[in-house]
């Protein structure tokens, strides 16, 4: 069969580092890889970002060649080889070629590394680059570099991969230019797999003959949809088979191989971008997939369900017109397309990056940035991994032999604790689960480490166990438990109430289903931070879990442990209490209570309360508003004391040593002990000069002076009470004459006036002769 790159593959230079772009359908996978291995004697390694691609284009190499995979030609994917010594063109995973490094770091037997589908900006694909062009640069200089891809931006890799002295070539090959239809679909209320089900219908009643590709974002909507669709499949006679990077190898290779009946395959964005698959004309999209992230602030990982970038919905409708004119059915309309952006953000900005830098530090590169990245990872997110990895003990010696596992850091630690305590057997098992995505509805680990695997975690476990010495201890519960903390220190959660739990750094989560027994301590091993819109509380999910025990912490983790004096506020009995606490990483371990602390801090504490409050809370607001009026009087007219509300605060504050709550405050200032420090704050005699309490009138009585706040002082009484008194008070050493409210008999103003001699030549005689009238067993003379 030709395809439309054999007419490029003649230009292709015999060295130097090569970039090729090449429309979906133009054969580079297998066709580059092939012309190159007959212009060299060593090793072909291509690189593809999913194990399916590798699988599939080793396969169709190997086929081209009359050969059975595995001799020239071969692939190397997690937890499967399908090599021998004889193998010169290898197609693996991105992953696997990094830890190949780790133990080849020189790649002796490797002339030539291509990255397949480099658009996809995977994070081991930007390590595996950054990688190799270190090592090119530094110490196999001949080795070569060919980067392809069919939706690449060229030019700023060309710049990348090149020097000022050899630039590096870009060769283009436009595909085969099958006609390719593409339909859009009105927006709709219906769910998902009715829109897909209506849609297959619709392409199986269409001119168009072939298999149908149906891209969707994940496996439960997958198998949604195929339920949906079985009315449709039997009307139109449809095999319908799931495609899953979460299936076996099997399974995957039952959607793929020849069938007798026309073919749905319900796939991922698994098949977004890999070998073409025969016989598919047809595809529907429905413009999702699942991305996967991390969070900065917590750390978990999340699965955001979004929309496809038009990059991708490019390379999925390019699936329709591979091997002969197509159809694709996009489930959104042609504004949503044109509305989105034209790719995603590269992975190494958004995953969390502890398996980057344990690589790093398995090749003794301790400096990340010294590495020439493409787009260079976050320093933050360094600094995270570099923390974790700390933590985990991950010194470079330990590194190596971490690095050669193939599963995630925090599962290597577990493994080699395990083998440590004799307990490897049951943790391979329950990594091969972690790792493989077999689901199961029971959380505690400890019941699942002797539940069956299916194919793909027996593999994993298998692969795993040549790795390590699986001896295993009888009373291997504990043991397991404490190699899991070995991988997880930071995951110790706390119970706080039903299945919700506080995990160390003041993550809130709850379990995904109940522990067959109930754990105040757990070690919450699978956590994923969650945005979906039923998710109201805002909590994570405990996917995976196992119980634990506070005391194994203050053993393994010493130095996590700290003490702490914590003084918190009692509101109903309104007093300090100290908390003695041993804290986990802010957890609390034990602690005890003491009601009546009288330490400094105590009183600090109790000093913010009081502040909060206000004087308001301790003191008679009647007796000391007037107490605070006159002193603004007094000191508008020379008083040289600034006493004023602040100042009260500060007074009370000054009863807070020794104590610890509102009642003792109140008993001090009920007891004098207040009135003694008011009297030493404030000059009262000086005060009374300016601003007395009361004033003598000429009967014999007196009467309260009532001060306002910037206005004049005022005094009342009967009018009887003033008689003799031609003169007004005054205050402030006579500057300032007093308001007199004079009243009638019932207690009302008859006049209010700062002039009694007028008053008493003036107004009265007006005023007396409707007095007497009125109040006539009064005397007015």
């Amino acid at each position: 069969m030709e395809f439309p790159i054999d007419e490029i593959l003649p230009q292709i230079p015999p060295s130097g580092n090569l970039i090729i772009e090449a429309a979906p359908g133009a054969g580079k996978t297998t066709r580059v890889p092939a012309h190159l291995l007959n212009q060299t004697k060593n090793g072909i390694l291509v690189l593809e970002p999913r194990r399916l691609a590798a699988r599939l284009a080793a396969r169709r190499v190997a086929e081209e060649r009359g050969e059975k995979v595995g001799e020239t030609v071969g692939y190397q994917v997690r937890f499967e080889d399908f090599t021998s010594p004889r193998t010169r063109l290898r197609f693996l995973t991105e992953g696997v070629l990094n830890r190949r490094l780790t133990a080849d770091p020189l790649l002796s037997t490797v002339d030539t590394v291509i990255l397949d589908e480099f658009h996809e900006r995977d994070l081991e694909g930007d390590l595996a680059l950054a990688l190799l062009l270190h090592l090119q640069r530094t110490r196999r200089p001949d080795l070569r570099l060919v980067v392809m891809s069919a939706t690449l931006d060229a030019a700023p890799i060309a710049a990348h991969l090149g020097t000022a002295n050899q630039p590096c070539p870009i060769l283009r090959s436009a595909g085969r230019l099958f006609p390719l239809e593409v339909r859009y679909t009105p927006e709709s209320s219906l769910a998902l797999e009715e829109r897909v089900a209506h849609a297959t219908d619709q392409a199986c009643r269409s001119a168009y003959s072939g298999d149908l590709l149906i891209f969707l974002p994940g496996l439960a909507e997958i198998r949604r949809a195929i339920a949906a669709s079985q009315s449709v499949a039997q009307r139109h006679s449809l095999a319908c088979f799931p495609l899953a990077g979460d299936l076996p190898p099997e399974e995957q290779d039952r959607a793929l191989a020849p069938s007798s009946l026309r073919k749905a395959i319900f796939s991922t964005n698994l098949a977004e971008s890999s070998v073409t698959i025969p016989g598919v004309t047809i595809v529907i999209d429905s413009g999702l997939a699942r991305h996967a992230s991390d969070s900065r602030s917590t750390g978990l990982p999340h699965l955001t369900l979004a929309k496809i970038p038009q990059s991708s919905a490019t390379q999925r409708a390019g699936r329709a017109a591979r091997t002969a004119p197509g159809l694709a059915i996009r489930l959104y309309t042609e504004q949503d397309f044109l509305s989105r952006p034209a790719s995603l953000a590269p992975e190494i900005l958004q995953r969390e990056l502890s398996g980057l830098l344990l690589q790093l530090r398995a090749l003794s590169i301790p400096v990340p940035a010294s590495l020439p990245w493409l787009t260079p990872p976050h320093p933050t997110d360094l600094a995270a991994a570099s923390a974790l990895l700390d933590s985990l003990g991950a010194t470079p010696a330990l590194a190596s032999r971490m690095a050669a596992f193939p599963v995630a850091p925090r599962l290597a630690r577990v493994l080699l604790e395990a083998e440590k305590r004799r307990v490897a057997e049951p943790a391979a098992h329950l990594a091969a689960l972690l790792s493989s995505g077999q689901k199961s509805r029971q959380v505690d680990l400890i019941h699942l480490a002797d539940t069956p695997l299916d194919g793909q975690a027996q593999r994993i476990a298998k692969q795993l166990s040549r790795q390590i010495q699986t001896h295993t201890r009888p009373d291997w519960e504990r043991p397991l438990a404490e190699s899991l903390l070995a991988g997880y220190p930071d995951r110790v959660a706390r119970h706080r109430r039903a299945q919700e739990y506080e995990i160390a750094g003041g993550i809130a989560a709850q379990l995904a289903s109940p522990l067959p027994q109930h754990a105040d301590w757990i070690l919450a091993v699978d956590v994923e931070e969650r945005n979906d819109k039923s998710n109201n509380k805002g909590l994570a999910l405990i996917r995976a879990a196992c119980p634990i025990s506070p005391d194994w912490l203050l053993d393994l983790f010493p130095d996590d442990v700290e003490s702490s004096d914590r003084y918190t506020w009692n509101r109903a009995a309104e007093r300090i209490e100290e908390e003695s606490a041993l804290l986990f990483r802010g957890l609390v371990l034990t602690s005890t209570l003491n009601p009546r602390p009288t330490s400094p801090a105590a009183s600090v504490a109790l000093a913010a309360k009081v502040r909060e409050a206000g004087w308001r809370k301790f003191l008679d607001v009647e007796s000391t508003t007037a107490l605070l009026a006159r002193l603004e009087f007094a000191q508008r007219h020379g008083f040289s004391s600034s006493f004023d509300e602040a100042s009260l605060l500060s007074l009370l504050e000054s009863l807070c040593p020794t104590r610890c709550g509102f009642d003792q405050l109140r008993d001090a200032v009920t007891s004098g002990e207040w009135q003694l420090l008011l009297s030493q704050a404030i000059d009262f005699p000086a005060l009374d000069a300016l601003a007395p309490e009361r004033l003598k009138l000429p009967a014999g009585r007196s009467c309260a002076v009532h001060y306002v706040p910037r206005q004049t002082p005022y005094i009342e009484s009967r009018l009887q009470d003033f008689w003799g008194l031609n003169e007004t008070p005054r205050l402030a050493r006579g500057q300032v004459p007093v308001l007199v409210h004079l009243l009638a008999p019932n207690r009302r103003p008859v006049q209010v006036t700062q002039d009694l001699a007028s008053f008493w030549s003036k107004l009265y005689p007006e005023l007396r002769p409707a007095l007497s009238r009125r109040y006539p067993k009064h005397q007015w003379p």
